[in-house]
């Protein structure tokens, strides 16, 4: 496909989503998925569709010669390697903070963090902070000159998660209204999780989750989702399976009686997936922690498994969600 095509093609859907794309202007941020409007995400998710049908067509370089900053104050690699990737198939210079080096050590705030960025000509901040809602913060702080997008705040919420996640449900599935996903493992220290039931439930899906006591959120059931101690009911005839990481820290705090006892009862498996459907989608927002929350049997097979698709998709996710708030 031609390059000319391809910016037709874009421009096509753009103008078919013209009003979601006024939304997406006018909002500037991505801080999560509870408020997204249905029709913002059929637009972010259009145009992710188009970058990865694509791949080889380059974009408009509606960030050339403009910024974007990653500032994170908790390790990644899926997620802040992505960012960059797709920062630069924009066009934009990427920055990133290295966290440990900076003023940051020395006790500065992150608003002061963030204003030294903004004054230096950052178009966009992509923040990952321990501290749930650092980012609305970041948001309420800066002049709508600069986008956030939010890429992790403490167990509050990763919004580009929870869309890639999205956008790869359709694709191994296609229309998802009506099918039930089941969400494993820990809950209450997950802000993938809390991101993806908002989204899922827009999308018409049956929400479960399952995990043991101590890692499923008290206040769970207000978020209108299935809620289960065992793993058994919570899968059955599931059409999407979505494994939580088990937070290994988690074991000092003596929130589970052993690793081994958790494997026993919630650890994913090919005899254990039987209970779900038969072709069952096996899915893992990274890092697997392989012979603990999945085996590595299961988590490696592709008849079950879009691990590694969900990493694919989520350069796509992100070029959208770029363009559509830094460069719309």
């Amino acid at each position: 496909m031609k390059s000319c095509q391809a910016s037709e093609k874009l421009s096509a859907c753009l103008q078919e989503h013209e009003e979601a794309v006024q939304k997406w202007k006018k909002r500037k941020h991505l801080l999560d998925t509870k408020d997204l409007a249905c029709d913002e995400i059929e637009c972010l998710l259009a145009l992710a569709d188009l970058c990865k049908r694509y791949p080889q067509e380059p974009l408009p370089k509606v960030l050339a010669d403009q910024i974007v900053a990653t500032l994170f104050f908790e390790n990644s690699t899926r997620t802040r390697s992505s960012f960059e990737l797709a920062a630069s198939a924009l066009g934009a210079s990427v920055l990133h903070l290295d966290i440990g080096s900076s003023s940051v050590s020395k006790g500065e705030t992150l608003d002061d963090t963030a204003r030294t960025i903004v004054a230096m000509g950052a178009r966009a901040i992509i923040v990952r902070h321990k501290s749930s809602g650092s980012a609305y913060q970041l948001a309420q702080m800066l002049d709508k000159s600069t986008s956030v997008i939010n890429a992790g705040d403490g167990w509050n919420a990763h919004p580009t998660q929870a869309l890639l996640d999205l956008f790869t449900m359709r694709e191994a599935r296609g229309g998802l209204s009506g099918k039930k996903v089941a969400i494993v493992g820990d809950i209450v220290h997950s802000r993938v999780a809390r991101s993806d039931i908002w989204l899922l439930q827009k999308e018409g899906m049956d929400v479960h989750v399952a995990g043991p006591p101590t890692l499923v959120p008290r206040d769970i059931a207000n978020f209108n989702v299935s809620v289960h101690d065992q793993i058994q009911p919570a899968i059955k005839d599931c059409d999407f399976i979505i494994v939580l990481r088990m937070q290994l820290e988690r074991q000092k705090q003596g929130l589970i009686p052993s690793l081994g006892e958790y494997k026993k009862l919630f650890r994913l498996d090919h005899n254990r997936i039987k209970n779900a459907k038969q072709n069952v989608v096996i899915m893992h927002p990274g890092p697997v922690n392989r012979g603990i929350e999945i085996t590595d049997e299961l988590a490696s097979d592709e008849r079950f498994s879009v691990i590694d698709r969900q990493v694919t998709n989520g350069v796509a996710v992100r070029i959208a969600a770029l363009y559509l708030t830094a460069g719309a």
